[in-house]
């Protein structure tokens, strides 16, 4: 894709005479340089298709179509359709853009075979729709994707760490999590009043099968709604004591302190017991 005959982002959002929205949690990557380096730590494949969640006023879209990508930009801001389709000329067919809400549409379905995520996300969607994309049906290749830093370091967080928490349990039972990148606030357009960074998820091979994730859902929100209980009062609803015995977890502890594979234990223990056998896979 050539990019010469495009506004610099700037002067297109000037001309259209908009602006970012504090409600949406809108915060524009205007930097062509900043987005090319996001797209080269995706480790897209030739000709990948991406599905890019809040494209805005399209730098990120840019990149990624300069990269070959077959992109498929949902925007839920309908002022920013036009900006988006004025690419679609220069993208050699590679563009389309679909106006919705990310939390409500069927990626399986849009993207009509495998996809990676790639996306500088509304900071006030960004968990939501990563617990959607972790758990739910559609199975993306790769993610790769822009949090608030702290978020991010919540995806990667190690057991003992203030970050720690259920988010990263699940990100790391279903996927190998890494922060490739840390960018400071000056760098978006309006600035937002924290540090963000991108978090690279890719999928482990021996995923847990559905109704193995649905009980590590369940125990990890028990476990941690009551993070400051020990586990055998938080999670007395599915055997307590007795649970945490079963699997070598001492009940006395915390869930800060029990690891991933500790969590994959139960779960599978929490499903052996309530509807049927199921060991937990190998990581």
């Amino acid at each position: 894709m050539t990019q010469e005959a495009l506004p610099p982002l700037r002067d297109a959002l000037s001309q259209a005479g908009l602006s970012a929205d504090k409600r949406l949690g809108q915060h524009f990557l205007l930097d062509l340089n900043i987005c090319r380096k996001i797209v080269r730590l995706s480790d897209l494949l030739p000709g990948e298709t991406v599905i890019e969640i809040g494209p805005g006023p399209g730098g990120l879209t840019r990149a990624l179509l300069e990269a070959g990508a077959r992109v498929i930009a949902v925007e839920k801001d309908r002022r920013f359709l036009s900006l988006l389709e004025a690419l679609a000329p220069a993208s050699g067919e590679r563009l389309r853009v679909v106006n919705a809400d990310a939390l409500g549409i069927d990626e399986a379905a849009l993207a009509d075979g495998p996809a990676s995520i790639v996306a500088n996300l509304p900071y006030n969607v960004g968990t939501p729709l990563l617990i959607k994309w972790l758990t739910g049906p559609f199975r993306p290749r790769s993610m790769t994707l822009m949090f608030q830093k702290e978020v991010a370091r919540r995806i990667v967080a190690e057991p003992g760490s203030g970050d720690y928490g259920r988010l990263g349990v699940l990100a790391q039972a279903l996927c190998e999590t890494s922060i490739v990148m840390e960018l400071p606030a000056r760098a978006f357009t309006p600035p937002p009043k924290v540090d963000s960074a991108v978090a690279h998820l890719i999928p482990r091979a021996g995923r847990p099968g559905d109704a193995l994730v649905q009980a590590l859902q369940k125990v990890t929100h028990d476990a941690f709604g009551q993070r400051r209980k020990m586990l055998r009062s938080s999670l007395r609803a599915m055997g307590g004591e007795a649970l945490c015995l079963s699997v070598g977890i001492d009940p006395l502890s915390r869930a800060e302190t029990v690891p991933v594979e500790g969590f994959l234990d139960l779960a599978a223990s929490v499903l052996k017991a309530g509807t049927g056998t199921q060991s937990r896979p190998e990581r």
